[in-house]
């Protein structure tokens, strides 16, 4: 089919049609998903432009390998000559790509390669020499159980030294991680060079056109944290910023209902933190199971939505047991946190009906008492990273360790830098509740042709903005039109 290109009026081939799955690869006890699906879902743009297909047989080891300069990759390959881990010198698949008559033929599967990713299916591998020392799980309950009456001061130094090496990790890239972006991004490069396209058109990552989107949380770890949250949410008002305070539901402190009613009263949000902070949550799956009971409980006790683990330790496969709508657990590159890894995303995704919002900043904790800085240059240019791909930028910072003049000076810094990014780059400040009702209603929307144009259609899209993905200079680039409609 043909249509009219509305810039130069040249007629270009448009989208062919969705090729059907390309079963070659099935194999006995493994899961094949359609090849196209990461790419659609991410973009939301119309499901027949993608025409990908397997260039052979996948086979069933796993390895890492490389898609581009610099984006590392874990999943099975129909080619071989996989490293068990990373590191320099992978070899690079992008030149092993192949296209005809508008199909792009790939040595892998992108949608597995993605999930393997945001899940963190890589971390067993390649990670052998590089684990924390609270790695091992009877030296993690042991720290733990003497934790509570420890004193920052001894803490930190214990901290720093397991996590000692984490300047040597090579995956994920440190101090933000794009890769899931990177391999998106090559795909809808593919995509437009195979149809003969000069661009694409698709559902703009938030709403009302915003640049990215911001989010501020405050996990509440002891009494004193408990007791100082009314101050820190006059300090979040004072920047008019709202944000999301975690609580521990058992054992550490008694929540005050009067203290529930007034973080909703004042325009915050609840969100359940962990059972008791024990770190031992993700210890054993029928340890998790059993907690997840009484943690659900506690969900709907104070009608909550949210969920974080403690000390951010977390098993994606397992977050279905918890009544949740969204969990904040993991890390997008996970070097200063017990648990090694990281989703290598700087977008909200789904882990089967929960929506998962990423840490994909440095805690205050690492940064303040790790790291030893009380500048927040390691935020802005995080942020900064994060912001080129038009990403979630998310923040931890916990009562506990703001209390102090220092650390709190640094925190209404931030806050000042969050609210020129809102002024000057139309950046979205939202509560997580509003990020997981906005993506859940992006995912279910979609592009209808509409004469020369195009309409957005489903709950919510009167928000939604339509945009086009077009290359300059072997990049994606990006238009947001001011409408939800716009011409083919």
């Amino acid at each position: 089919m043909l249509v009219e290109n509305p810039e130069d009026g040249v007629q270009t081939p448009t989208y062919g049609q969705h090729p059907e799955m390309n079963n070659d690869a099935s194999m006995a006890g493994v899961s094949v998903k359609p090849i196209n699906e990461s790419l659609v879902a991410f973009y939301r743009c119309p499901a027949n432009f993608p025409n990908f297909s397997l260039a052979g047989e996948l086979a069933s080891e796993r390895g890492y390998f490389s898609f581009g300069k610099g984006t590392t990759c874990f999943g099975r390959s129909s080619v071989g000559s996989l490293a068990m881990a990373a590191g320099n010198g992978l070899r690079d698949f992008s030149r092993l790509v192949k296209s005809n008559c508008s199909t792009v033929y790939l040595p892998f599967n992108p949608t597995e390669i993605i999930d393997n990713l945001r899940l963190e299916r890589y971390a067993t591998n390649g990670y052998a020499g590089h684990r924390s020392i609270l790695s091992s799980q009877a030296i993690r309950r042991a720290y733990y159980y003497v934790r509570p009456i420890l004193p920052i001061s001894i803490r930190k130094h214990l901290q720093k030294l397991a996590l000692g090496n984490w300047h040597e990790l090579a995956f994920p890239a440190w101090p933000v991680d794009t890769t899931v972006e990177h391999i998106l991004e090559r795909l809808l490069i593919l995509s437009l060079e195979a149809q003969g396209v000069e661009k694409v058109p698709f559902i703009w990552f938030w709403p009302e056109g915003a640049s990215s989107c911001v989010l501020v949380t405050h996990d509440v770890e002891t009494k004193a944290g408990l007791r100082f949250a009314p101050r820190l949410m006059d300090v979040d008002e004072e920047f008019e910023i709202r944000a999301s305070f975690q609580v521990i539901p058992q054992n550490n402190y008694d929540l005050d209902p009067e203290f529930i009613n007034r973080v909703r009263a004042r325009g915050f949000e609840l969100a359940i933190q962990d059972l008791n902070h024990d770190g031992n949550l993700f210890s054993s799956y029928e340890e998790f199971q059993l907690h997840a009971r009484s943690i659900n409980r506690y969900l709907q006790k104070y009608e909550a939505k949210g969920f974080r683990s403690g000390r951010m330790y977390r098993n994606a496969d397992w977050l279905g047991a918890l009544n949740i709508a969204y969990d904040m657990s993991v890390p997008n590159a996970a070097h200063l946190e017990p648990q090694r890894g990281g989703c290598c995303t700087v977008f909200p995704y789904f882990i089967g009906k929960v929506l998962e919002l990423p840490l994909t900043t440095t805690q205050d904790y690492s940064l303040f008492h790790i790291l030893g800085d009380y500048s927040i240059d390691l935020w802005k240019k995080q942020t900064a990273l994060i912001m080129e791909k038009h990403g979630l930028v998310s923040f931890i910072a916990h009562p506990d360790y703001v209390m102090g003049a220092e650390p709190l000076e640094a925190y209404r810094a931030l806050l000042d830098h969050i609210s020129r990014l809102r002024k000057e780059r139309d950046v979205w400040v939202a509560l997580p509740r509003e990020v997981n009702q906005w993506w859940r209603q992006r995912n279910q929307m979609r592009l209808v042709p509409e004469g020369a144009g195009w309409r957005i259609e489903g709950a919510g899209h009167e928000r939604a903005r339509l945009a086009y993905a077009g290359v300059k200079d072997g990049r994606v680039v990006y238009s947001v039109l001011s409408s939800v409609t716009g011409e083919r």
